[in-house]
C-alpha cells in the first residue's frame, strides 16, 4: 500500500490550483444512462471513485473514454446499449456513489439491480429514501444476496418528500424523475451544488427542472433525453482543504480555479479564527495567517452550513488555534475516526458522542498514523504539515478517491511531501522531497 512521507514546517506559497468535484462528476457520469446519445463531460478530476465508475459503467456495456492532460480532464460516454443493467460488488463495494446509479437505470430500461454501496466507513448512509421514492414513482423493489432489484415499465410522476435531506437521494430521484410520466414534486430536497450541477447537465440533455438549489424541485416528465456537454463545477471540498492548509501553515496561498460562492461557511469559519482572506478576481481566494489562530465553534449541517465533508479538517485547524474549540457533527455519526491519530500526533481532543472539544495551541509531533477515510487522510495530512519532524501516513487509498494527486499540488507550493509505494511503484518512490 501507498504511504505518504510529510516532513512538517514548511509555510506554503504560491498557487494551488483546485480540480474538478468528485461528487459533482460521479452523479453527472450516472446522468449518461439516461440518453442513447453521447454525453461529454470536462473537467472531470483523475481520482480513485471516477475509474470506478468508468468500470461500473462499461460493465454495463457503455463506452466510456477517459482523458487527462492534453485531453483536459475530459470524459465521453455513450450508454446506446445497456445490456447488463446491474452494478456489480465487486466493482462498487469501495464506492457509496454505486446508488446513483438506481434511478436512471430504471428510468432508462426498467429495470435495475445494484449491489449495496460501500465507501467510508464513517457512519450509516441508508438508501431507504432512494427506495421509499422510486416506490411512489411505481417501481417494485426487490432484494436478495446483498443486492436491491428495481422494476418499473415506466416510472409515474409522484409528490416525495423526503423524511431527512439527503443529497444522493435528491440526485437519484431527480434522475428518475426526468424519463417518469407526469410532473414529480420533491420536497426537503438537498441544496449542495453538486445537485446543482447535475440539473444543468439534465436540463442540457432536454430535461425540464424548476428549482434545483432549492428546497423544492418540480419535474415535468419527458420521452427522451439527447446528448450534451458539461463542464463540473470546481471542487469545493478540495478548495476548502487547500484554505485550511495555507491557514495553518502560517503561508501565503492563493487557491486557484474554484468558486468562492460555494465556500461561504467554510471563509466565514476560517475569518472567525483569525486568516485573512481576499478574493482574487472570480475563480481564486488568497489566505494568509499573520500571528495565531484563534479557537471557534463549528456544527456541520446541510448546505449552505458548514461542509461534514470538512470537519476533519477544521479540526486539525482547530488544533492550532488558541484557546478552546468546540465541533459538533451533526450529519454523520461515526466521523471522528482521525482524532486517535491526531491525539497520537500530540492533539487535546475528548469527544463525547457528537461533539468534540479541542485545545489549542497544540505542538504537534511527527508519528506514524492509519487513514481511516477520505476525510480523515486530508486532516491527517494537513496536521503532518506543521507537525515536528517526519510523519508516515498509512493507507492513503483513502485519499486517493477524491484528491487529485494531493502530494504533487502541495509540493508544488513548498510542503516536503513525498509518495511511497511497494516494489511495484518503485517509479514513484523515487520522487524526492
Amino acid at each position: 500500500m501507498d504511504k505518504f512521507v510529510i516532513r512538517g514546517g514548511n509555510p506554503l506559497l504560491g498557487t494551488i490550483r483546485v480540480s474538478g468535484a468528485k461528487n459533482s462528476a460521479l452523479p453527472c457520469m450516472a446522468a449518461a444512462i439516461l440518453t442513447e446519445e453521447e454525453v461529454v463531460l470536462e473537467n472531470i478530476p483523475q481520482v480513485q471513485d471516477i475509474e470506478t465508475e468508468r468500470k461500473l459503467l462499461v460493465s454495463m456495456g457503455a463506452e466510456v473514454e477517459l482523458g487527462y492532460g492534453r485531453a483536459q480532464h475530459r470524459t465521453s460516454i455513450s450508454c446506446r446499449l445497456l445490456s447488463d443493467p446491474v452494478a456489480k460488488y465487486e466493482i462498487v463495494k469501495t464506492m457509496r456513489a454505486s446508488s446513483l446509479v438506481l434511478g436512471p437505470l430504471v428510468a432508462r430500461t426498467g429495470m435495475a439491480r445494484v449491489a449495496m454501496p460501500g465507501g467510508c466507513a464513517i457512519g450509516g448512509r441508508p438508501i431507504d429514501l432512494h427506495i421509499k421514492g422510486l416506490e411512489t414513482m411505481g417501481a417494485k423493489i426487490s432484494y436478495e444476496h446483498g443486492y436491491i432489484e428495481a422494476r418499473a415499465e415506466r416510472l409515474k410522476g409522484a409528490h416525495i418528500h423526503f423524511d431527512k435531506i439527503t443529497v444522493t437521494g435528491t440526485e437519484d430521484l431527480l434522475m428518475a424523475a426526468v424519463l417518469a410520466e407526469g410532473e414529480t414534486v420533491l420536497e426537503n430536497c438537498a441544496r449542495e451544488p453538486e445537485v446543482t450541477d447535475l440539473a444543468a447537465l439534465l436540463t442540457a440533455m432536454g430535461a425540464k427542472i424548476e428549482g434545483a438549489g432549492t428546497s423544492v424541485i418540480k419535474v415535468q416528465g419527458v420521452d427522451k433525453l439527447h446528448g450534451a456537454k458539461h463542464r463540473i463545477n470546481p471542487d469545493r471540498i478540495e478548495a476548502g482543504t487547500f484554505l485550511i492548509a495555507g491557514a495553518i501553515s502560517g503561508g501565503d496561498l492563493c487557491v486557484s480555479s474554484c468558486n468562492p460562492a460555494h465556500l461561504g461557511a467554510v471563509i466565514s469559519k476560517l475569518e472567525e479564527c483569525g486568516a485573512r482572506i481576499e478574493l482574487i478576481g472570480k475563480d481564486s481566494i488568497r489566505v494568509r495567517s499573520e500571528g495565531n489562530l484563534r479557537a471557534a465553534d463549528m456544527s456541520t449541517e446541510e448546505y449552505p452550513g458548514f461542509p461534514t465533508d470538512m470537519q476533519a479538517q477544521y479540526m486539525t485547524l482547530a488544533t492550532q488555534a488558541e484557546g478552546t474549540s468546540v465541533v459538533v457533527e451533526n450529519i454523520f455519526e461515526n466521523r471522528y475516526m482521525h482524532v486517535q491519530e491526531l491525539i497520537r500526533m500530540g492533539a487535546n481532543i475528548k469527544v463525547d458522542g457528537r461533539t468534540a472539544t479541542i485545545r489549542g495551541k497544540s505542538p504537534l509531533s511527527s508519528a506514524a498514523v492509519m487513514c481511516s477515510d477520505l476525510r480523515a487522510s486530508a486532516s491527517l495530512v494537513l496536521a503532518a504539515l506543521v507537525a515536528d519532524g517526519e510523519s508516515i501516513l498509512d493507507r492513503v487509498y483513502h485519499i486517493d478517491r477524491g484528491y487529485e494527486h494531493i502530494e504533487e499540488k502541495l509540493r508544488g507550493v513548498g510542503a516536503q511531501i513525498r509518495r511511497m509505494g511497494n516494489v511495484f511503484n518503485s517509479k514513484r518512490d523515487a520522487v524526492a522531497v
